[in-house]
């Protein structure tokens, strides 16, 4: 089977974003890399993709825990505390889990050198059709290594139910007269089975249809451009300044429909994210609680502006705690409830909250980026590496400020500055404004942050939260009995990424190409 004459990128190609960019050293500079060359040399070529592809997905899976473990660490050993006995028994497990056969690394091993080795060299299609070819392949591996994944049982996704007794014609239950056997129970074992659930995968699968979809409509848009003929309408400035506009503002689009589903999910149904996303998202926002449970309420209709259905306790302590005049929190005489109450002791200007949001939302992230870039250029420590990660930091920092800024400043707008004005006053309006209004606009807003990052970074960033804004809208488990679905939209999805990959490396875009690239190269 012929290969693609053009070498394929590395990882670390240039229109990577700073911030995830790996700085990899060439062959002729670096000696640790020369000796991995004839490591790779002695590995034959068919097996070289799956190697490089369980290398990689067991350093990605084991890294990050090794990273927690060991911070956790250092944490109570600078604290004083006493050290854990069972440090070096948990770094041992977390290396050996990575080697179980049912996690990532074998998946990655059998997806990547899968679709090499069960490409069929002879058949006639592949002779016919090198694509069709390849695509059978990939979609063949893909389904072996989801399948791999997905019979791994979690507790998560395993539930014990008591099913109910059921008592046949021939068995009559006991009357008053009856006596029962004292060595028998007085009421018969429930009996018990386990049952199993799907969704494990959900978020691979999103993935993986989310970066075919890309890389499908990404080709019909450059097969567009190449094959349209060169008519006035298409070369005018206009028809020129649509394009760039399509062009420039489709990832810009997609991060901020993405933001703009999760945040609903996150302040309405946070259930339906995963636990840790859920959790990073609490931890940004840095809101009271129970403001966000007044405005679930006013949307279910538990609190109710103009009518005492006893919500007055939830905000009238929350303004006991800042100095507020209680009846702020009250819904018969606070309708609605001030915007202050909303800047959490901010004062009353929405325009001063959303300063002090940004400048406070900037410092949290800026001690949580700068250690990342930090570790990006460690091993090439100079001063130009020291200001690339810096200003890396500044605008990756200054971008997820923008972002909680403006989905506070959204919710201002639409109960201060914009939404009387638009809707009205009255209880009923004010009812709709807290009852989603607000939340939607700040929704909407939050994700038009993206403008402030470069070109690069827009596309990986928008390819990584469309697939979490898709799984808003599905099940996090399902029946077991339609995992076949999945599977199959996994596999095909995943086939499509893998051909392109193979047949054109730029088409598959991010931070996913150069790795694709630099895996699946012979």
């Amino acid at each position: 089977m012929s290969r693609p004459s053009q070498r394929a990128a590395p990882p670390a190609a240039s229109g990577l974003p700073s911030s995830l960019r790996l700085q990899l050293p060439t062959a002729r500079s670096a000696s640790n890399l020369k000796g991995w060359k004839r490591v790779e040399n002695r590995i034959p070529p068919l097996l070289r993709p799956l190697v490089r592809a369980y290398l990689l997905g067991y350093v990605s899976s084991v890294a990050p825990r090794l990273f927690t473990l060991v911070s956790k660490h250092v944490i109570r050993v600078k604290a004083g505390k006493k050290q854990q006995d069972d440090f070096v028994e948990s770094f041992i497990n977390i290396l050996r889990g990575g080697m179980d056969w049912q996690r990532f690394p074998t998946f990655c091993a059998v997806l990547a050198g899968g679709s090499t080795l069960f490409e069929p060299p002879h058949c006639p299609m592949s002779l016919e059709n090198g694509k069709l070819s390849r695509w059978f392949g990939s979609f063949i591996a893909a389904w072996l290594g989801i399948k791999l994944l997905q019979s791994k049982r979690t507790p998560g996704f395993t539930e014990t139910i008591t099913a109910p007794t059921v008592m046949n014609g021939e068995t009559s239950s006991p009357t008053s007269d009856a006596v029962l056997d004292p060595k028998q129970d007085a009421a018969p074992k429930q009996p018990v089975r386990t049952v199993h659930y799907a969704g494990r995968t959900l978020d691979l699968t999103l993935f993986a249809v989310t970066r075919a979809l890309d890389v499908i409509f990404g080709e019909l848009w450059s097969q567009y451009k190449a094959r349209r003929p060169a008519s006035p309408s298409t070369t005018t400035a206009t028809g020129r300044l649509t394009e760039a506009l399509i062009s420039r503002l489709t990832d810009p689009t997609i991060f901020a429909l993405s933001s703009a589903l999760i945040m609903w999910t996150w302040f309405y149904q946070p259930s339906r994210l995963p636990r840790a996303y859920n959790k990073w998202i609490t931890s940004a926002a840095s809101v009271d609680n129970r403001l966000i449970d007044a405005l679930r309420r006013c949307r279910s209709g538990i609190l109710v502006y103009g009518k005492d259905t006893g919500q007055a306790p939830l905000l009238g302590s929350m303004c006991k705690d800042y100095d507020w005049p209680e009846a702020w929190g009250d819904p018969v005489k606070a309708v609605p409830f001030p915007c202050e109450i909303v800047h959490m002791g901010c004062g009353p200007s929405c325009e001063r909250h959303a300063l002090s949001r940004f400048m406070r939302s900037f410092k949290w992230a800026f001690t949580m980026y700068l250690p990342l870039n930090l570790l990006l250029v460690l091993r090439k420590l100079n001063w130009k590496a020291l200001k690339r990660a810096l200003v890396s930091a500044c605008g990756s920092s200054a971008f997820l400020g923008a972002f909680i800024t403006l989905f506070y400043y959204g919710v201002c707008l639409a109960r201060t500055r914009l939404g009387p004005y638009i809707v009205g006053r009255d209880a009923k309006a004010c009812q709709k404004i807290d009852g989603g209004l607000c939340v939607g606009t700040g929704c909407a807003l939050c994700g038009w942050s993206i403008l402030l990052e470069n070109a690069g970074r827009r596309k990986d960033m928008a390819l990584f939260v469309a697939p979490r804004a898709l799984a808003t809208l599905f099940p996090r488990r399902y029946d077991l009995k339609k995992q076949w679905r999945e599977t199959v939209v996994f596999a095909a999805s995943t086939a499509v990424v893998f051909t392109c990959a193979l047949e054109n490396t730029k088409r598959v875009r991010g931070v996913l190409g150069g790795v694709l690239a630099g895996v699946l190269k012979p």
